[in-house]
């Protein structure tokens, strides 16, 4: 059996995937872009990607392909309907990260609200040591406790942000943007304009589908408070970034904090690149996932649903 890697450094260089080498030969393409995926798997059984498009262009040569497994939460890269037709398998990754994206909402949050890039250049530059005071005054930080945090989608990631903001002593509200979910622990709010009126803090942990994509635009971001900050850690196109950079610079909001972008990596006309203060703007590079516990956990699954398919096949 030949297993085929198309992205293997989307993975990082720390991650040990030996395990895969006892079902077969395993090549390795660092990446791989659509127009080269058909001769890289023309003769693979098992396909092992993360954002290629898999659909008949790019797989349809491939007569050996019986598996695909993405190392990813998302598959809409896959054309599903014409992998059914073909007969072929496929598998995402669930549930590896949840803790994870939680940990980094929260990170984002706090580098905002207790301004930890001024502080820290503060002492850096040498201003602490020639203080006088103990303490510096040098810009007003907020305490979560008692503030109002507003989740967009209460999926794992979603539950496990409330959790942990309501053991800071935050108020926990949530919106559905398929208006079906269910909650009771939490308070619902349906309107979405009083929705985003009513929080301090709006954290998206949603899915970009028709319902999703761009509904945090110019109209969603003029209903916050000029106090409250908006983190994305779900997709980049549930954000039109225009709307959030012109936002950010009139002060609509008080900051924002994002770990995706509508294209990634960040294009440098991106209206938001030009925004330096650090104070109402931190981007990381969709990182939130990416903890090596988290890495190896999803390998494991991975790897997992190979032996499913090596087991199934030799017993068949």
């Amino acid at each position: 059996m030949k297993i085929v890697f198309l992205e293997r450094k989307t993975l990082g260089d720390d991650i040990d995937l030996s395990a895969f080498e006892q079902y077969g030969e395993v090549v390795y393409y660092d990446a791989s872009v659509d127009d080269q995926v058909a001769e890289r798997v023309h003769d693979a059984d098992v396909v092992i990607a993360n954002k290629v498009h898999l659909n008949e262009t790019t797989l349809g040569r491939a007569k050996n392909v019986k598996l695909i497994c993405l190392t990813a939460t998302g598959s809409d890269n896959l054309d599903k309907p014409w992998l059914e037709k073909a007969g072929i398998e496929w598998h995402n990754a669930a549930g590896y990260s949840t803790e994870d994206v939680a940990q980094h909402t929260f990170a984002l949050y706090f580098y905002l609200a207790e301004k930890l890039r001024t502080f820290d250049d503060f002492v850096k530059s040498g201003g602490y040591a020639a203080s006088r005071r103990f303490t510096w005054y040098g810009r007003i930080i907020e305490e979560l406790h008692g503030k109002t945090w507003g989740i967009v989608g209460l999926g794992a990631i979603g539950r496990r942000v409330a959790q942990v903001a309501e053991a800071f002593g935050a108020r926990v509200i949530w919106y559905s943007t398929s208006g079906t979910a269910r909650e009771e622990q939490y308070e619902r709010v349906d309107d979405f304009a009083e929705f985003l009126g009513r929080c301090d803090v709006v954290s998206v942990h949603a899915p970009a589908d028709e319902r999703t994509i761009g509904m945090m635009n110019a109209e969603a971001f003029s209903l916050m408070k000029n106090t409250a900050y908006f983190i994305n850690v779900a997709r980049g196109a549930i954000v039109n970034e225009p709307d959030l950079a012109a936002a950010i610079e009139s002060g609509e909001i008080a900051g924002a904090g994002l770990d995706v972008l509508c294209e990634e990596p960040m294009n440098p006309a991106n209206p938001l690149f030009n925004i330096k203060d650090s104070e109402k703007l931190i981007i990381t590079p969709h990182i939130a996932w990416a903890p090596l516990e988290a890495r190896t956990r999803l390998m494991n699954i991975v790897e997992g649903h190979v032996r499913d398919y090596v087991n199934r096949r030799q017993s068949s």
